[in-house]
């Protein structure tokens, strides 16, 4: 199903303006008309979700470069789509082995520090550097990226009690 921006502000209870601005914010494709696809809905809400969790957007913006780094080293735009990055946004299986932000599965569960290095999923570009360097920046790029999520898990963790002390105030308005 396509959407267009004012039928995902509906779905996601914000107004085109407050998705206007994550749009510019994260750097993705606009579009005009029911263009946007249910991953593109998917990722704006994972990203409102973390947002209502008190996970700051300068972080999230940082773990979105990171994210997009690391699928650009292992290849992972197969179908040439200007919304490659998004195309994995909402799949649920293997959830552990997935980014944050992207849900792309990385073939391992996270964090672990292991990545199968060789594993590319698009026939590779001729690289400038050894395989071996090349190896040593993902584990770089993928410790980063570790790191945040730590850090964000923490937020979201600390964030807990208040998000159940609110849903426990929802009965006072109904359903």
């Amino acid at each position: 199903m396509l959407y267009t921006l004012g039928e995902m502000a509906e779905k996601l209870n914000r107004s085109p303006v407050v998705l206007r601005g994550l749009q510019r914010s994260f750097k993705l494709p606009v579009y005009r008309g029911a263009d946007y696809s249910e991953s593109y809905l998917a990722f704006l809400d994972t990203v409102l979700a973390l947002r209502t969790l008190n996970v700051a957007e300068k972080t999230l913006l940082k773990l979105w470069r990171i994210e997009r780094k690391l699928m650009r080293m292992l290849h992972a735009d197969t179908t040439g789509s200007p919304t490659w990055f998004l195309d994995s946004c909402g799949s649920t299986r293997n959830r552990k082995r997935r980014l944050l932000l992207s849900h792309f599965d990385i073939g391992t569960t996270l964090p672990s520090g292991a990545i199968q290095l060789g594993f590319a999923f698009s026939e590779p570009q001729r690289e400038r550097f050894a395989s071996r360097g090349m190896g040593e920046d993902v584990l770089a790029v993928l410790n980063l990226y570790t790191g945040l999520h730590n850090e964000i898990s923490d937020t979201v963790r600390a964030e807990m009690p208040r998000l159940f002390s609110a849903l426990s105030l929802s009965k006072w308005f109904g359903r």
